[in-house]
């Protein structure tokens, strides 16, 4: 399936995408280091409290889930929304929560030759829904762009940068997909609406 956006269009919705992820994500940066390459543990969605990710629903001051990676790297994710023309939107904050410099991985732009030719993004995403068996990918426009965040190659020390994400949307039913990026841990978040 291709969808064809306007670059005034596609302009508008990244600019709307990253004021929300800037309005909701800002809030509860917190983080400690150690412990960034263990790719099979699941996120914790707070570290005051260390509950499941689905529990943080309605606050919108708490990350629904925080994903480490590597080199201080935390991806904090602020809302997972289904939208009306059939797509998930995932906003997020990237930080780097290191001492230094990091150098985005390039495993987040994913392994697709069509994808990793429009530079870095984070493209390499996915949600998977476990009781259908079925794995989304990262929508892209008929030029092959992706339909996320792009451009960027390094994040300063503590620095963040608002992120998105956009996915064909499964199923009415589905209300919990765990959401996969390489080089990060993965986690369980609910879909809203």
């Amino acid at each position: 399936m291709s969808i064809r956006f306007t670059a005034k269009a596609r302009k508008g919705m990244v600019a709307l995408t990253v004021a929300a992820g800037l309005a909701v994500g800002v809030a509860g940066c917190g983080g400690s280091g150690g412990d960034d390459k263990k790719p099979d543990r699941s996120a914790s969605a707070s570290r005051a409290s260390g509950s499941d990710p689905s529990t943080q629903e309605g606050q919108s001051d708490q990350p629904l889930a925080e994903l480490k990676g590597s080199d201080g790297l935390l991806l904090q994710i602020a809302s997972v929304q289904r939208d009306a023309g059939g797509f998930v939107t995932v906003n997020g904050i990237l930080k780097n929560d290191g001492a230094q410099t990091a150098v985005i991985p390039s495993a987040l732009s994913g392994n697709e030759t069509e994808i990793i030719r429009n530079g870095r993004s984070l493209g390499g995403a996915t949600l998977v829904d476990p009781q259908g068996k079925k794995r989304y990918y990262v929508l892209r426009d008929t030029e092959g762009r992706p339909l996320t965040t792009t451009g960027f190659s390094t994040l300063k020390a503590g620095a963040t940068l608002a992120v998105f994400m956009q996915f064909p949307a499964p199923p009415t039913s589905v209300t919990e997909v765990d959401f996969q990026l390489p080089t990060f841990t993965s986690a369980t978040i609910k879909v809203s609406g």
